[in-house]
């Protein structure tokens, strides 16, 4: 059955995740933006000066000229859409923080720390009885909220969503305005996190009854949610609902057979309608996949009772040109590149998932381990442990909770031990359906509060030991090294942040550290996979490399998706398309990956040799100083796969498109790769928002894009740059770009 509490509308509640909704708009375009100083309350807008303040009473004194208030001037704001990152406009020094990629953000740069935001919203007054709510997914970090100058409340956390009810403080038929304070002075992780208003906001309206955010529960047989009304003078006896389940092509489904899996991502769709004395009060449709996970210590990762290999990688935010503010059409990239590779799984390391990526995976078949961020049991802590397993129960996409990641002052004593256990014991009251694990980087106490051990680095974890003294424990390689470097660099230089890829370092004996992590975990059936460090580069964290160094470089991709050989190896040994790859020249040697069965080379046009390809591994040749290299590889007799190192020289760029139109919504996206053995572009846009670029370098530190007008000469790194076009919501015709000599047309439909 199901089951209803009825529950009176709180001032702060939380909600369901984007495909969860009553009457909902998205509210991401048409904001206003401004820095503040968090050096100075009067330099802040004068925000908290006045003699009665937004604490003291419900709203501050008339006389108040902060941006909370209505009444403030914000005409020489500056436009934004969301999500946004205003981090990402900021400049690089040697003397930011080493972990957020030399950005001058943080304690050192007040004046850079704080941003605004103000939304101005028509409510009609026709909403007048409504339920209104206004949802954020995520802000950057130690953000106040207001409406038209009453405060309604405030969130420490960048990564925890928050909804407010916006319904007692709106002034129906006219101008509202919503004020949001962000405060990124406090780093909350040790990487690259941005600052602002960076995931999407939402806008639901509901009737006298609608559904209390995040309460839907769909993990076990019936559907289980509880309800808020409006006020008191709502009847709770009058209040019922129905539910309906639709099958993929929206009828009504006659059973619930089809299982969801990374081959066949099949979703159903819940569609929940909630009654007010028998009239439609609010319709609620979310997505749900139907299948069994399971982590067993003998057969590893078991989804709908066979074993399945997990195949994964972490992941951070942020992407370049746009840091954490990542549109959901450049999420969709992402996760494309990704599985081109052959990944199946994501870390969501070292916070909870994006909710637009979550939609993604449940609709792509990508299996996930959301992770929390703070650990600990305190009431906040908790809230935050809270907040992520409520929010994202019911994705099918996720198969774990992690608890935590690395927390070396617990990791070796028995209090990590009871910290693991009781925030396990909390996840698993609130999701009885899935086991926790924590991400352990060598400590032998914390590991054992987990349900499945969780190891970061084999080097650092006694597996083979643990699994022998704890055989009823599950095990899952939450990070391995990808031994990768900087994109087509073959060589470490400090002075420009390049870094030798670590599987190069010694071709005649060391173990090539990809393959290593791969072949542990592939001839241990009781483990369940790995997840790589890390899928894709990030910013911040540059490790060890240091300054002019600005991003981490052990991404299988580099920041803007490029792939690096690393991914060639792994696609070697997870896909079956016949492949062959070249990785350039390291002291006269050459590496080749191939699925194929045997690899033949040539060196100048010189025949070295016919090889046969070993199982998860590769081939080095000596070759001097050859300048033209070509591996074939074999299958039997057959030629099936070629690859010529270096890449034939191109005369002028060469684009790729990932759309062939654009939606004038303001939030469509086109992403441009290029390829151009230039030393640099000059880029244009019209009719569009040239959003960013970026080029893979590690040691990037140039602007990313404009902030007046429409242009920029951007600069390819190993021959690949990549331009993110944004829609202007509203316009038509066609988008311009214009990439060197080359001119594209996009239509805007």
């Amino acid at each position: 059955m199901k089951r209803i509490l009825l529950l009176l509308l709180g001032a702060a509640l939380l909600i369901p995740s984007p495909s969860l909704r009553a009457e909902s708009v998205l509210l991401n375009n048409g904001w206003l933006f401004s820095l503040g100083d968090a050096s100075s309350r009067e330099r802040d807008h004068t925000h908290g000066t006045e003699y009665f303040t937004y604490l003291s009473k419900a709203r501050s004194a008339d006389h108040s000229h902060a941006p909370s208030m209505n009444e403030f001037d914000d005409r020489s704001w500056r436009k934004v859409s969301l999500p946004h990152d205003w981090a990402v406009d900021l400049p690089f020094s040697g003397q930011a923080s080493h972990s957020h990629g030399y950005k001058c953000i943080g304690w050192k740069y007040p004046e850079a720390s704080v941003g605004w935001y103000r939304k101005h919203l028509e409510i009609p007054a026709s909403d007048q009885g409504k339920q209104i709510w206004i949802e954020f997914e995520g802000v950057y970090r130690d953000c106040e909220v207001f409406c038209n100058g009453f405060y309604l409340g405030h969130e420490k956390s960048g990564y925890v969503s928050r909804v407010y009810d916006l319904s007692p403080y709106l002034d129906y038929g006219g101008d509202n305005v919503i004020a949001v304070r962000c405060d990124a002075t406090l780093e909350e992780g040790w990487y690259y996190e941005g600052a602002g208003i960076y995931r999407n906001v939402w806008l639901h309206k509901a009737g006298p009854v609608a559904m209390k955010p995040y309460s839907l529960d769909l993990n076990g047989r019936e559907p289980v949610f509880e309800t808020v009304l409006r006020d008191a003078s709502v009847d709770p006896g009058k209040v019922s609902s129905r539910v309906r389940v639709l099958d993929a092509e929206g009828k009504t489904a006659e059973g619930m057979d089809h299982l969801w899996s990374p081959e066949d991502p099949y979703l159903y769709t819940y569609e929940i309608t909630l009654l007010y004395d028998g009239q439609v009060s609010a319709v609620y449709r979310v997505r749900h996949g139907i299948r069994t996970s399971a982590f067993d210590p003998e057969r590893g990762f078991l989804l709908n009772g066979k074993p399945l290999k997990l195949k994964g990688c972490n992941l951070h935010l942020d992407h370049a040109g746009v840091g954490t503010g990542v549109p959901d059409r450049l999420w969709r990239y992402r996760l494309e590149q990704l599985k081109k590779v052959g990944f199946n799984a994501i870390r969501s390391s070292h916070n909870p998932a994006s909710p637009s990526m979550l939609d993604l995976c449940d609709e792509m078949g990508i299996l996930v381990i959301d992770e929390n961020r703070a650990v600990g049991t305190n009431a906040e802590q908790m809230d935050q442990l809270a907040h992520m397993i409520c929010r994202d129960r019911n994705h099918p996409s996720i198969i774990l909770w992690s608890i935590g990641n690395e927390e070396w002052s617990l990791e070796g004593n028995p209090k990590g031990k009871r910290i693991a256990r009781l925030m396990a014991e909390e996840a698993h009251r609130l999701d009885p359906s899935r086991k926790v694990t924590y991400g352990n980087a060598g400590g032998r106490e914390m590991v054992l509060g987990s349900d499945v051990f969780g190891y970061n680095y084999i080097v650092q974890n006694p597996v083979d030991e643990y699994h022998r003294k704890y055989p009823v424990h599950p095990v899952v390689g939450t990070e391995e090294t990808t031994g990768a470097g900087t994109r087509g660099k073959y060589e470490t230089v400090p002075g420009e942040g390049w870094m030798l890829p670590l599987n190069r370092i010694d071709t005649l004996g060391r173990k090539n550290v990809i393959e290593h992590g791969w072949r542990f975990y592939k001839e241990r059936p009781w483990t369940a996979g790995l997840f790589y460090w890390t899928g894709q580069d990030y910013r911040g964290e540059p490790n060890p490399m240091n300054w002019p160094a600005t991003g981490s470089q052990f991404g299988i991709l580099d920041y803007c998706c490029f792939p690096k050989d690393e991914a060639f190896y792994l696609r070697s040994v997870w896909k079956e398309e016949p492949m062959v790859h070249i990785c350039g020249p390291y002291r006269g040697s050459i590496r080749v990956y191939s699925n194929c069965e045997k690899v033949a080379l040539y060196a100048d046009g010189r025949c070295l040799g016919k090889r046969s390809m070993p199982e998860d591994g590769h081939l080095d040749w000596t070759v001097g100083k050859a300048e033209r290299v070509e591996a074939r590889g074999f299958i039997g007799k057959h030629r099936a796969a070629r690859s010529v190192w270096p890449e034939p020289p191109v005369p002028e760029p060469v684009i790729t498109v990932s759309a062939s139109s654009l939606k004038p919504d303001g939030q469509d996206l086109l992403i441009l790769d290029v390829r151009s053995d230039a030393k640099e572009l000059p880029v244009s846009v019209e009719n569009a928002e040239f959003l960013g670029w970026g080029n893979g370098n590690p040691g990037f530190k140039e602007v990313e894009r404009p902030l007046v007008g429409n242009s920029l000469t951007v600069r390819p790194f190993s021959g690949r740059v990549q331009i993110l076009v944004r829609s202007l919501e509203g316009a038509s015709g066609v988008a311009t770009v214009r990439i060197g000599p080359q001119t594209l047309s996009i239509p805007l439909q």
